[in-house]
């Protein structure tokens, strides 16, 4: 299959079929005004927010074109995460929870799934590590992913890499992901650029998932 990926268009890795988009860390702490991200980390979440527009875009088309949409989600509970996780926190002297399980902070900002959508539960940052993503999308025979969410440096990215180390071909539209930190943001699609796969647009990925008028 990487050697039949490498011959192809993106309009043709991204077609239905054989790709899924992947939404990340949608969350009120991540993306909320008095979440987790705003209130104890004093960064600006207004990334997330403008998001939207853009996310309801690929979420319905992509569900008009049969394209599966997977739901990557964060419990940051204390008795959740690592060890080093936590360690790191409370080094940094930050004793809140983020994402805990049934709390606001934990619920989804914006946009949510559908009955029957897949809902992946992380403890850390990548959306892969000791979950059944993997196994959910060799269930569905997808090898191309799209991913939109939060943050593009840490969770996004981590998804990312981890999804390249597994063998799928990983895009990135540019407009679809976001960070309360732009420069970190730029530099992660350099990366990915430069190693872990493609950067897009959302008006690619649209055009891609947009069935002919006799389908």
């Amino acid at each position: 299959m990487p050697q039949e990926s490498s011959t192809l268009s993106l309009s043709d890795r991204l077609a239905p079929g054989r790709s899924a988009l992947v939404v990340i860390d949608m969350q009120n702490d991540f993306c909320a005004p008095g979440g987790y991200v705003d209130d104890v980390m004093g960064k600006d979440v207004s990334a997330a927010a403008a998001l939207l527009p853009v996310l309801d875009q690929l979420i319905s088309q992509a569900r008009g074109a049969g394209v599966p949409v997977v739901w990557v989600r964060a419990d940051y509970g204390h008795a959740a995460i690592p060890s080093s996780m936590l360690a790191k926190q409370l080094r940094a002297g930050i004793h809140a929870e983020c994402c805990a399980a049934g709390t606001w902070g934990a619920d989804w900002f914006g946009v949510s799934p559908q009955p029957g959508e897949p809902v992946v539960t992380k403890h850390t940052y990548s959306g892969f590590h000791d979950t059944d993503l993997h196994a959910i999308l060799r269930d569905r025979q997808v090898d191309t992913l799209v991913f939109a969410g939060v943050q593009t440096q840490i969770c996004v990215e981590s998804t990312v890499r981890d999804g390249h180390s597994r063998g799928y071909d990983c895009i990135v539209p540019a407009d679809a992901v976001a960070s309360h930190t732009p420069v970190l943001h730029d530099a992660t699609l350099m990366n990915v650029r430069f190693l872990f796969g493609d950067v897009s647009d959302s008006a690619t990925i649209l055009s891609a998932w947009t069935l002919p008028a006799s389908a």
